[in-house]
């Protein structure tokens, strides 16, 4: 009997992506809410992507900045959980309300992994509501068997915890299983728990170290609509700006 693949996929800049205009935008109207005057820019914003998980990109701006210093880490706990908890609100209001489309070609790829009977995970930091805004909904015909998401975990990317997780949810190899991320903290996650990547890259990270990753392309491509760009691939890949899940696993077995 053939022995069963997977995909792991990333969700914020893999899925949907969300970034820029999406995390960064609730995070600065969770600011405003709060009646703080900063605000994160976009290229201030890129350089905080360095540190995974959003209470803890919070943090590591309010230290680097000397901001709350009057606050106890218990406090500043606290606060950080507030912060975050109003900013996944508008979060998943932008989700909702459409704002922030899935990318060209992950659906189509998804449903590929589904007629070649493989496994499908999400792997993310992000909050398991938003996780289960785009899961649910917003990809609602794809049948995930696991979507790992928040706190699942205690250490962020570039730490390969939550694929460790995922390897042992499923039960599979490392060899038997295939991460599609987008950025270098993820890759290097990836990486570390012995796993091949597919790097999709978006705004933010075309500019990231991405060579870890066997295949480099701007997106995953649609036949009738956007098409990647390759950066990176093994030479018998045959790319014609759409990338086919039965080419990934005959390139990375």
């Amino acid at each position: 009997m053939a022995q069963k693949r997977a995909l792991f996929f990333d969700m914020d800049g893999v899925i949907i992506d969300t970034e820029r205009d999406g995390h960064r935008v609730a995070f600065n109207k969770a600011f405003e809410h709060f009646g703080y005057d900063f605000r994160w820019e976009a290229e201030r914003y890129h350089s905080l992507l360095q540190v995974a998980g959003g209470k803890e990109r919070m943090r590591h701006y309010f230290n680097e900045e000397g901001l709350f210093q009057e606050l106890t880490p218990s406090d500043m706990t606290e606060h950080l959980k507030k912060l975050h908890a109003r900013k996944t609100e508008i979060f998943l209001d932008m989700l909702q309300s459409g704002n922030l489309p899935l990318r060209p070609g992950v659906k189509r790829f998804m449903s590929e992994a589904m007629e070649l009977n493989l496994t499908i995970c999400v792997c993310t930091t992000a909050n398991e509501r938003a996780a289960a805004a785009v899961t649910e909904k917003m990809l609602a015909e794809i049948e995930f068997d696991h979507v790992l998401a928040g706190d699942v975990v205690s250490k962020k990317k570039p730490d390969p915890e939550i694929y460790l997780l995922a390897l042992e949810k499923t039960d599979l190899a490392p060899e038997a299983c295939i991460v599609i991320e987008d950025s270098a903290i993820g890759v290097a996650a990836a990486r570390r728990a012995g796993l091949a990547v597919v790097a999709t890259t978006n705004s933010y990270t075309e500019r990231e170290d991405l060579q870890e990753a066997a295949i480099i392309v701007s997106c995953l491509g649609e036949p009738d609509g956007e098409r990647g760009r390759l950066s990176k691939a093994p030479p018998d890949l045959d790319y014609d700006g759409v990338l086919h899940v039965r080419q990934v696993l005959d390139c990375l077995a």
